[in-house]
């Protein structure tokens, strides 16, 4: 069955999730005075990244809510034991610089653009509705999605079959349908694979591997793989 819909990751996907976090956090830690601590800059980075992978997989798997795991990321990062006022208004302060510092990526919008007559489009993201349609609505393209579904608002993340079936139906569309477009090679390409979508690995840092999974490396080489669907022969590799 032919391709008819396109569902969309957005972080480090349409939008350059890790660029705007590094510079929001490298801003946060200057005015916060921490710029010097936990051995350096880079090393403070790291540990925020190693903390937000940490506490993500705990609002995935069910163990924390959303807030919950925002507020612990703080904590674990900082090393202190604050009060859930204490820990939000950090995590505030950290936004501010993320959210400063947001951009799409160069492909996104033209991509869209040009695929924008023959597909339509929807958003499947393992965070909240409330980030993310904000977010789509400050970088312009909120217009550009039928729908918006998050992990936090419908109760199941990816790489769950049932989160990719839950965008289906929003579309009214059979998994068969419709494509996933995300970063992650098993959260994203193989989940929505197992689920029956065809599945594309977007994989920008040309990290390579994987075979059994369609990849690209650039936004562009995506309207020639849908429009040649390559769901019943080899997965196609580009780059």
């Amino acid at each position: 069955m032919a391709i008819r819909a396109v569902l969309w990751d957005i972080d480090d996907t349409i939008f350059d999730y890790a660029a705007a976090d590094r510079a929001g956090m490298r801003r946060h830690l200057r005015d916060e005075g921490l710029d010097g601590a936990f051995g350096g800059t880079e090393d403070a980075l790291r540990r925020w990244r190693e903390t937000t992978a940490l506490h993500w997989a705990r609002f995935a798997a069910g163990e924390a809510s959303w807030e919950e795991q925002r507020r612990d990321r703080v904590r674990t990062f900082v090393g202190t034991p604050l009060g859930d006022d204490e820990a939000d208004a950090w995590f505030a302060r950290y936004l501010a610089h993320y959210e400063a510092a947001w951009e799409l990526f160069p492909d996104t919008v033209p991509v869209l653009d040009v695929l924008a007559a023959e597909y339509r489009h929807a958003v499947l993201s393992n965070s909240s509705l409330l980030n993310q349609d904000r977010k789509l609505r400050v970088l312009g393209v909120r217009d550009r999605f039928e729908a918006v579904l998050c992990a936090a608002d419908i109760g199941v993340s990816k790489p769950h079959a049932a989160a990719f079936h839950a965008a289906c139906d929003a579309l009214g569309l059979a998994p068969d349908e419709v494509a996933y477009v995300g970063d992650q090679p098993d959260i994203d390409a193989r989940g929505a694979v197992e689920a029956g979508l065809l599945g594309v690995w977007l994989d920008r840092t040309g990290l390579g591997g994987r075979p059994e999974l369609t990849r690209i490396t650039d936004l562009h080489q995506l309207p020639a793989l849908l429009r040649g669907d390559t769901r019943f022969g080899a997965p196609d590799t580009f780059g």
